[in-house]
């Protein structure tokens, strides 16, 4: 008989260490700045480039680095997580669209020169989506018939192309982006309505999650009109518009015990009641003024949802076959999230002089563990027995066991943002304790080496 074969084992099944051991510092890819690169004019930028989160590869256009993509992985994760709860399900369009499905719709001509557009060797007008309202209309039409099938809801988290004539602002206003998109499908305007609402507080509960304060403002519905649109915007002092406000929005709870079964129009109209307005929509002689219970903040937009009837739908033949026999094209909805804008937006929210905050739900470790004196074999082998046991424990751990000066580990810490540091040296392994900082606050506390892993496990 001949030999069976047998694959070489992994590093990795041959010693289980070696994926912990990929987030010591001493082998961690993490290109760090000391000095700001001239191109970045906004905070976020700044301290991604000098994080080493990203570097860009052309104009508008970004390769994203372990510490980075960690970040980005988190973000979508919980936008996923609240999709889902939402009870929208999970698909993936082709990045490359054909041409004819936006000649359908009316699109391809009008769309303008930020769309990237190909051809392929059969000469085939194909294009590079900057959104996906065609695709996914296409696949509705296709598979169907039935009111019975309704409400439909389909999500995508996939990166779109949009050929910005001036990119900048790094990740906040490149050209290839990670956006969330989904688009509702019902049989009229009143369950059409339902759906929006449902995307609505699906919308408030994900950017709390990721410790941002988002606030919907009513946006232009263009041709179509009516009242629903909105744009959710994050509140930061160096946020790229000016926004008013009711000062009531800023402490308004977030509903997070939602039933998605029920009606939700309560829910928004409690929102939607207080004032909130970009700029570009404020009108002082119309609206509240300023120092009239009305704040003025800068913000950030990181979500638009909209309602767009049959205007897809009626164009493309997606009808479905109603409760009286006759068909009907569905009315329609979509719902962005800019999924790689998010990292920036919550660096433009959270920072200090010293570098990036992470929120503890999208950072990319939990605890940054500091060896003080590498080359003191008792300090050393303090930290790798923790460093092992916060890695069993599930605490995602980033160990700075590099050969540097204390004030560079610190530095570099600060200035990646971990939300907690445990730092260990000399002295306090000889009274047995570690040093816990909170980078929010700046806080230190000594803890009992014993008990640094029950701290973070719990």
């Amino acid at each position: 008989m001949p030999p069976t074969f047998r694959a070489p084992a992994s590093k990795a099944s041959a010693n289980p260490a070696y994926f912990e051991d990929r987030m010591r510092l001493s082998r961690y890819f993490l290109p760090t700045l000391k000095e700001t690169p001239s191109e970045a004019q906004i905070v976020s930028h700044r301290l991604m480039l000098r994080a080493g989160l990203i570097r860009q590869h052309a104009a508008g256009i970004y390769n994203w680095l372990p510490l980075g993509y960690r970040v980005l992985r988190k973000v979508e994760q919980i936008v996923r997580e609240e999709q889902d709860r939402a009870g929208a399900q999970e698909i993936l369009m082709p990045s490359i669209q054909s041409a004819d499905l936006w000649r359908e719709s009316g699109r391809y001509d009008d769309y303008g020169k930020e769309m990237l557009r190909i051809t392929d060797r059969h000469d085939r007008d194909m294009l590079f989506g900057p959104t996906h309202e065609e695709v996914v209309t296409d696949i509705f039409r296709h598979n169907v018939r039935s009111y019975k099938d309704l409400p439909l809801n389909l999500y995508q988290i996939q990166w779109k192309f949009r050929d910005e004539v001036r990119p900048r602002f790094g990740v906040m206003r490149g050209r290839e982006f990670l956006m969330k998109d989904n688009y509702s499908f019902d049989l009229n305007q009143e369950e059409a309505r339902k759906s929006y609402n449902r995307m609505f507080v699906a919308y408030l509960r994900t950017f709390e999650r990721m410790g941002l304060k988002a606030i919907p403002m009513q946006a232009d519905t263009g041709p179509i009109g009516g009242d629903l649109s909105h744009e959710f915007i994050v509140l930061a002092e160096t946020g790229e518009s000016e926004v008013f406000v009711d000062e009531k929005l800023l402490e308004k709870p977030i509903p997070r015990d939602v039933d998605y079964g029920s009606d939700l129009q309560p829910i928004v109209d409690d929102w939607t009641s207080l004032f909130a307005a970009t700029d570009e929509k404020y009108d002082p002689s119309q609206h509240p003024a300023v120092g009239e219970g009305i704040v003025t903040a800068r913000g950030i937009e990181v979500g638009h949802i909209f309602y767009f009837g049959t205007k897809y739908s009626g164009a493309m033949g997606a009808v479905v076959m109603g409760p009286e026999g006759d068909e009907a094209p569905v009315h329609m909805g979509s719902y962005g999230i800019g999924v790689s804008r998010l990292v920036g937006a919550i660096i433009e929210a959270s920072h200090d002089d010293n570098g990036i905050i992470w929120p503890e739900e999208v950072a990319p470790y939990t605890v940054g563990l500091v060896n003080l004196k590498v080359s003191d074999t008792e300090v050393t082998a303090a930290c790798d027995d923790l460093y092992a046991k916060l890695n069993a424990a599930g605490v995602e751990t980033l160990y700075d066991d590099r050969d540097e000066r204390a004030g560079a580990k610190f530095a570099d810490m600060d200035l990646v943002g971990v939300p907690w540091q445990v730092v260990i040296g000399p002295k306090g392994l000889k009274n047995g304790v570690a040093e816990v900082k909170n980078r929010k606050t700046g806080d230190r506390e000594e803890v009992s080496l014993e008990s640094v892993v029950a701290r973070f496990a719990g």
